[in-house]
C-alpha cells in the first residue's frame, strides 16, 4: 500500500469522524462515501471488522504504512507497560508528528514534507527522516534559512494547539520534547486495545 494522497474528507466519512481535523465538507456530509452512502443500511460490524477499522484509522491519522505500523507494534510489545499506550506514544514521538504538534506545520503531511526537505533540526543536527523517533529532552528547531518560509510563519502564527509534553519558544522557533505523553493526554480518538487484540491473534 502506497501512502494515501487522495481525498481526505472521503476517508473521514468512512470512519464517521473528522480524523484529519476540522473539516467543513465532512460536517455537510456525515454519511459514508459512495453512490448509496446515505441510503446504506447499518449492518452489524463483526469484532474483527471493528479491530481492523481501528488499525486503519490509526494508520491514516499518523500517515504510517502497514509495515511501519507493524514494526511500531512489535517495538511497543517489547517496552514496559501497556502495549496499546506504548504504540500511541511511539507514534506521537515520530519527528513529523512532533513538528505538527509544535505548530511548525499545519498538517502532518506538511510536517513530513518540511522534514524531508531538510528544514528541521534535532539537537542542532539536520534530520530529514520523518519517522525519526524523538527522545525526551530533544530540541526540535526550524533551520535558520527556513525561518522565513511563508508556510512555517503562517502555521506558527495561527497555531492555537498547546500540549503539556511540548515546550515552544517562538523567538527561537524551537521546541522541546519534554516527555512521552500519557494516554489521557493524547487527543486522538483511537481505541488502541482493539489494535492490540487484532495483532495478538
Amino acid at each position: 500500500m502506497a501512502r494515501y494522497t487522495g481525498p481526505k474528507t472521503k476517508i473521514a466519512r468512512r470512519f464517521g469522524e473528522p480524523i484529519y481535523g476540522p473539516d467543513k465538507y465532512f460536517e455537510r456530509r456525515k454519511y459514508p462515501p459512495g453512490q448509496h452512502g446515505r441510503m446504506r443500511k447499518r449492518r452489524k460490524v463483526s469484532v474483527y471488522g471493528m479491530q481492523l477499522n481501528e488499525k486503519q484509522k490509526a494508520k491514516y491519522i499518523y500517515g504510517v504504512l502497514e509495515r511501519q505500523f507493524r514494526r511500531f507494534f512489535k517495538e511497543a510489545q517489547r517496552m514496559k507497560g501497556k502495549t496499546g499506550e506504548n504504540l500511541l506514544q511511539l507514534l506521537e514521538s515520530r519527528l513529523d508528528n512532533v513538528v505538527y504538534r509544535l505548530g511548525i506545520a499545519p498538517t502532518r503531511p506538511a510536517a513530513r514534507q518540511l522534514v524531508s526537505h531538510k528544514h528541521i533540526l534535532v539537537n542542532g543536527r539536520l534530520v530529514n527522516i520523518p519517522s525519526y523517533i524523538v527522545k525526551p529532552g530533544d530540541i526540535i528547531a526550524v533551520r535558520e534559512k527556513s525561518k522565513t518560509l511563508e508556510v512555517i510563519q503562517n502555521s506558527v502564527k495561527n497555531n492555537r494547539r498547546k500540549y503539556p509534553w511540548l515546550e515552544w519558544d517562538e523567538n527561537l522557533m524551537a521546541g522541546k520534547f519534554l516527555y512521552r505523553p500519557t494516554r489521557e493526554e493524547i487527543p486522538e480518538h483511537i481505541q488502541e486495545l482493539l489494535i492490540v487484540e487484532l495483532y495478538s491473534k
